[in-house]
Parts: C-alpha cells; sequence; structure tokens
C-alpha cells in the first residue's frame, strides 16, 4: 500500500509537471530583440549587473499581459549593424556578454540566435524589434570630438539613416526567412525631452528609417514616440520624460534622469507593444 502511494504520488506530480510543460508550450512565446531599453539596463547598477534577473522590464510586463512567456537575448548597446555581425561597430554590447551575463545565454550574434531559435521552436506568438538608437549614438560618439559636433552630426544622419532602415530591412528578411509568419512588432524610440525640438527631430528621423522596411515585411509599429510623448506633454511636465517618471534616476543626481525607462516607462512601452500586437488578431 505504501508503495501504491508512494507510485500514485509520483505519477500525480508527473502529470502536473507535464500539464504545465503543456500549458507553457500552449501559450506559445515571446522573442524579445534589441539593446538596452529590451535588456531592461539600468545605468551605473553596480553588483547588480551580476544576475540579469535583477533588470526587470516590458519583456515581463508583456508575459503578463498576454500571457506568453518571453526570451529576451537582447544586448545593452547593440546596434542594427552589431546585431547581424560579430564584426560590425556596438555602443558596448560585446564588453557588456564579456563581464556580465544576458537574460539569454548564447554566442555568436543576436540575428543567430533568433533565427535559430525560430527553427527550433514553432510557438512563437511574436516578435519585438528594438534597435536603432545606438546607431545614432554612435555618431554622436564619433562627432564628439570634432571641431563642431553639430555640424558633423547633420553631415552624418543621411548616411545614417541609409544604413539603419538597410538593416532592418535585413533583419526583418531574416526573420520571415525561417518561416515565421506571426507578428513582429517594431517599437520606435521616445524622446528624453519633448521640449528640445532638435534632439526630438533627430529622434523622429532615426524613427522613420527604423521602420520603413516594416510594411514590406508585415511588421507593425509600436509607436513610442507618441505614447512617451502624450505623457510628457501633460504641463506639469513641460515636455520632459524625466520629469514625466518615465526614465530611470540618475545616481548622481535624483532630479535628472538617464536614456533608459522606469519600470511606469517599461509598463507603457508593454501596454503600447501589446495595442499593436492585438491590431494583428
Amino acid at each position: 500500500m505504501r508503495f501504491l502511494r508512494i507510485f500514485s504520488a509520483a505519477s500525480l506530480a508527473a502529470g502536473i509537471v507535464a500539464a504545465g510543460t503543456a500549458m507553457a508550450d500552449e501559450r506559445g512565446h515571446a522573442l524579445v530583440l534589441g539593446d538596452s531599453v529590451a535588456f531592461a539596463y539600468i545605468a551605473t547598477d553596480g553588483h547588480a549587473y551580476v544576475n540579469p534577473g535583477n533588470f526587470l522590464g516590458f519583456a515581463d510586463d508583456l508575459e503578463q499581459m498576454l500571457g506568453i512567456a518571453a526570451v529576451d537575448p537582447a544586448c545593452p548597446g547593440e546596434a542594427t549593424g552589431s546585431f547581424l555581425s560579430s564584426t560590425a561597430p556596438d555602443n558596448g554590447c560585446r564588453a557588456y556578454r564579456a563581464n556580465f551575463p544576458l537574460h539569454v545565454a548564447y554566442g555568436g550574434t543576436q540575428a543567430a540566435f533568433a533565427t535559430n531559435y525560430l527553427k527550433r521552436h514553432h510557438d512563437v506568438r511574436l516578435i519585438t524589434l528594438t534597435l536603432g538608437a545606438n546607431d545614432g549614438f554612435l555618431l554622436e560618439e564619433g562627432c564628439a570630438t570634432q571641431a563642431n559636433p553639430t555640424a558633423c552630426i547633420e553631415a552624418g544622419v543621411p548616411t545614417l539613416l541609409a544604413a539603419v532602415a538597410g538593416n532592418m530591412q535585413t533583419i526583418l528578411a531574416d526573420l520571415r526567412g525561417t518561416g515565421y509568419g506571426g507578428a513582429i512588432v517594431i517599437t520606435t524610440y521616445y524622446s528624453t525631452d519633448y521640449s528640445d525640438a532638435a534632439g526630438t527631430e533627430l529622434t523622429a528621423l532615426l524613427n522613420s528609417a527604423v521602420v520603413a522596411p516594416a510594411q514590406a515585411y508585415g511588421a507593425v509599429v509600436a509607436d513610442l514616440f507618441t505614447a512617451f510623448k502624450t505623457v510628457a506633454s501633460n504641463p506639469a511636465f513641460g515636455g520632459k520624460t524625466c520629469n514625466a517618471g518615465l526614465l530611470n534616476a540618475s545616481a548622481q543626481d535624483q532630479t535628472l534622469c538617464d536614456v533608459h525607462p522606469s519600470q511606469s516607462g517599461h509598463r507603457l512601452i508593454a501596454e503600447t507593444i501589446a495595442r499593436a500586437y492585438r491590431s494583428t488578431n
């Protein structure tokens, strides 16, 4: 009798595990691709970097909103070129990977991980793609030492936009080339300060390149630029995304922010992605 009770308990446990696995497979996965925004990076966070579980962002919010499990191979500092090539310039992704773990461990490029994952897993229901900002930062960094950085940036913008649009087209083609026919949601970028007309215009131009090939590959856009602007435009915030509480406060000065979303910012990103995703169903 004791043996039967143990056997029955073991069988029940196995059944629960199997049911849990079936449930996880049934609900499917979201593949969250991109840079530090998708990773949920927090600047100057010290020892927190040794555990990627310390960084919770819109991928986690999407799990709750959509009932799907998120797989997040995003890398802080990833540019559109480095997403595709291990030798293309990045803004710190390879250095970060050399020192700290990502949410998902993999070798090679993020593009290779994504396409291999899609070929092996046929329960992916959603891909999000957040890339392009680091291409802009690389241009800014390259111009910083010039006699007239502003003129240098303005001169480099057409090449930047062409490169981003071209890389995004290649990325989308590669994702669709795996046979994946589900939803792809491309996120635009928010302005860190909508009261800064010049900076906001550059962000809008970058966004136009990021989403340029979307329609050709059946991708939809999650318009974070407008979503963040709507909140920041409250007269109490004066167009400043930081004052709206949507960005992480600076460790050096709590009245200032870095460029990365706060928890409320990530929640807004997830809500915007979820709406775009539901529009495809």
